[in-house]
C-alpha cells in the first residue's frame, strides 16, 4: 500500500512538473509570436544614410514626373516608409498662388453654462469647439458656418443658450438664460 501511495505521489509530482513546464514553454512561444522581434531604433545618422542612398539611386528628373516608390526601413518586420520634406523651386510654384491661410486660433467666449471657441469666416460664425461647465450638458448645437451659430447648455431646469454672431470679423456672444439659472443648485426662497 505504501509503495502505491509513493508511486501515486511521484506520478502526480511528475505530471505537475510536466504541465508547468509545458505551460511555461507555451507562454514563451506565444509571447514570441505576438510581439515581433525587437525593432531597430533609428538614429538621425541612419535616416540620413537611407535618404542619401535613395538620392544617389534616383535618376535625374525627367520632363514628365514619374511616380517612384519611397524608401523604407524595416522595423520589427514592418516596412516603414521614409519621406523627405521638399520645398518647391520657384519655377514649380505659380506666381499667382496666394499663401495658404493659417488656421485661426479662434476666440474663447464664456457663459454660466459653458465655453465656446468660435471664429468668423466667409460663411459667418463657426464653432470650433464647446465645453459645458460642471453639471451642464451641451446640446442644440448649430456649429455653422452660419449667420448665427449656437449651443445650449442644460443642467436640470436651467438652460443657457449662447448665440454667436460676427461683427467686423470678430465673434461675439449673446447669452439667453432660462429656468432656475443656478445650474441645478436651487433658487432663492
Amino acid at each position: 500500500m505504501r509503495t502505491r501511495l509513493l508511486f501515486g505521489i511521484g506520478a502526480w509530482l511528475l505530471g505537475a512538473v510536466a504541465a508547468t513546464g509545458g505551460c511555461l514553454l507555451a507562454v514563451s512561444m506565444l509571447g514570441q509570436g505576438i510581439a515581433a522581434s525587437p525593432g531597430q531604433q533609428l538614429t538621425v545618422a541612419m535616416v540620413n544614410r537611407a535618404l542619401a542612398s535613395e538620392s544617389a539611386e534616383t535618376p535625374a528628373p525627367l520632363p514628365t514626373p514619374t511616380p517612384t516608390p519611397s524608401p523604407s526601413v524595416q522595423l520589427g518586420g514592418v516596412a516603414v516608409p521614409i519621406t523627405r520634406a521638399t520645398t518647391p523651386s520657384p519655377s514649380q510654384t505659380p506666381a499667382s498662388t496666394p499663401p495658404s491661410p493659417q488656421p485661426s486660433p479662434g476666440t474663447v467666449l464664456s457663459s454660466a453654462g459653458g465655453t465656446v471657441v468660435a471664429e468668423c469666416g466667409q460663411g459667418g460664425a463657426y464653432l470650433q469647439s464647446w465645453s459645458p461647465q460642471q453639471s451642464y450638458e451641451a446640446g442644440g448645437v448649430v456649429r455653422g458656418p452660419a449667420r448665427t451659430a449656437q449651443v445650449t447648455f442644460t443642467a436640470g431646469q436651467s438652460q443657457v443658450t449662447m448665440f454667436i454672431t460676427c461683427s467686423h470679423g470678430k465673434p461675439s456672444a449673446t447669452v439667453h438664460t432660462s429656468g432656475d439659472g443656478g445650474g441645478g443648485g436651487g433658487g432663492d426662497d
